[in-house]
């Protein structure tokens, strides 16, 4: 019982923590665009550089 006395705040700041992250991610624009990447990965980039 009393690791209860722990154990409770303990899981409010953990909660608290993570809600933190996540709406923090999601001001800064973590979420804005998910189909960019995947569809960069696609995208030929075989071309030389033209500095070279």
């Amino acid at each position: 019982m009393d690791i209860l006395y722990l154990l409770i705040p303990l899981s409010v700041v953990l909660v608290l923590l993570i809600g933190w992250a996540f709406w923090w991610s999601v001001r800064s624009g973590q979420f804005d665009d998910l189909e960019g990447p995947a569809y960069r990965v696609l995208q030929d980039d075989d071309r030389p550089d033209p500095k070279d």
